[in-house]
C-alpha cells in the first residue's frame, strides 16, 4: 500500500511530464500513420506545394485549435464577456489580459509545434510541398549547376519517378531532407529557448518562493479534486430530489445551493496577492464571505503586487 502511494505521489508529481510524453507518442504516431497510410504525394507542379502544406500544417491546425478547446482559462475567462465585456478586461487593463491570452496560446502551441517537428525531422510532407514550389529561388537552389531537366523533373523526384539519373535523385532527396530536419530543429531549439527564458522570468517575477508556488499547486490539484467530487454529489441529490417531488406529487425540500452571484464571483480568473494570502478564487471568496467583491469590480487580472495562477 505504501509502495501504492508512493508511485501515486510520484505519477502526481510528474503529471505533467508524463502527459508531454504520452503527447510526444502519439504525435510520432500520427505523423506515422499519415505518412505511411493517407499520404501520396502527387508529385506535379500544380498540387505539389498544396497538398503538402495540407499535410504538414493542417493537423498542427487542428491541434492548435483543440488545445484551446481543451483550456480551462480560456473558457473561464471568455464565457460570459459578450454580456459583460469589462471580465475580459477590467478596469480597462488590456496589458493584463493580452498576458493572461498569452499563456493560453503558449499552452495551445505545445502539440502544434510537436506536430511539425515531427514531421519536418521526418521530411516527407516537406519534400513533397518543396518540390513543387516553381520559384526561381527554389529551383536555382536545388538545380543549381545541373542540366534543364533539374528544373523540369523536380515535381517528380518525391516519387521516385523522375527521368533523373539515380544518384541525381539520390542527391536532391537528400537536400529536400536536409532542409526540412534543419527546420525541424530550428523549431525545437527555439521552442526550448523560449521556454527556458519565460521559465526563469516567471520565477524571476515570483512573489512567493519556491516551496510555497509547490505547495499552491498540490493545493490547486486538490480543489479542483473535491471539486468534481461535490458537483457529482450535489447534482446526484439535487437530481434524486426533483425525481421524487416529481413522481412523489410533493413539495420538494429545501436543499441549500450557491446563488448566481456566488457562482459568478468563483468562476472569475484568479490572481494571487500577497495582501490576501489566498490560493485560489474559492478561498478568497470563502474568507471574505458575502463581503467578496462582484465580478466587476474585482481586479482578476491586476497586475501590482500579483503573480498568475499557473
Amino acid at each position: 500500500m505504501d509502495n501504492f502511494k508512493i508511485v501515486q505521489q510520484f505519477l502526481m508529481d510528474k503529471k505533467a511530464t508524463i502527459g508531454y510524453g504520452v503527447m510526444a507518442l502519439l504525435t510520432v504516431g500520427g505523423e506515422r500513420i499519415f505518412s505511411m497510410v493517407s499520404f501520396q504525394c502527387p508529385c506535379n507542379y500544380e498540387q505539389n506545394l498544396a497538398y503538402g502544406l495540407t499535410f504538414l500544417l493542417g493537423p498542427a491546425a487542428v491541434l492548435l485549435v483543440l488545445g484551446f478547446l481543451a483550456n480551462m482559462k480560456l473558457w473561464r475567462l471568455y464565457t460570459g464577456c459578450c454580456l459583460k465585456p469589462r471580465k475580459l478586461c477590467p478596469r480597462g487593463n488590456c496589458f493584463g489580459c493580452f498576458r493572461v491570452l498569452l499563456g493560453i496560446f503558449s499552452d495551445a502551441c505545445v502539440a502544434p509545434i510537436m506536430w511539425l517537428s515531427v514531421a519536418l525531422l521526418n521530411g516527407t510532407f516537406y519534400e513533397c510541398a518543396i518540390s513543387g514550389m516553381n520559384d526561381k529561388l527554389v529551383v536555382d537552389l536545388f538545380c543549381k549547376n545541373k542540366t534543364l531537366a533539374c528544373q523540369k523533373e523536380l515535381a517528380r523526384v518525391p516519387c521516385s519517378r523522375s527521368k533523373l539519373p539515380s544518384d541525381e535523385q539520390v542527391e536532391l532527396l537528400l537536400m529536400f531532407r536536409a532542409q526540412s530536419q534543419i527546420l525541424g530543429w530550428s523549431i525545437i531549439i527555439t521552442a526550448a529557448f523560449v521556454s527556458l527564458v519565460g521559465t526563469c522570468y516567471k520565477n524571476c517575477r515570483s512573489e512567493v518562493s519556491y516551496l510555497q508556488l509547490t505547495f499552491w499547486r498540490r493545493y490547486l490539484d486538490k480543489e479542483r479534486q473535491h471539486f468534481d467530487e461535490f458537483t457529482a454529489e450535489y447534482a446526484d441529490k439535487l437530481a434524486k430530489r426533483n425525481l421524487q417531488s416529481f413522481f412523489e406529487r410533493k413539495k420538494p425540500d429545501a436543499m441549500a445551493l450557491p446563488d448566481h452571484t456566488a457562482w459568478e464571483e468563483i468562476s472569475a480568473y484568479y490572481n494571487f496577492s500577497k495582501k490576501e494570502e489566498c490560493y485560489s478564487i474559492l478561498q478568497r471568496y470563502v474568507e471574505k464571505g458575502d463581503k467578496g467583491l462582484t465580478p466587476e469590480m474585482m481586479p482578476v487580472l491586476g497586475m501590482a503586487n500579483e503573480i498568475e495562477v499557473i
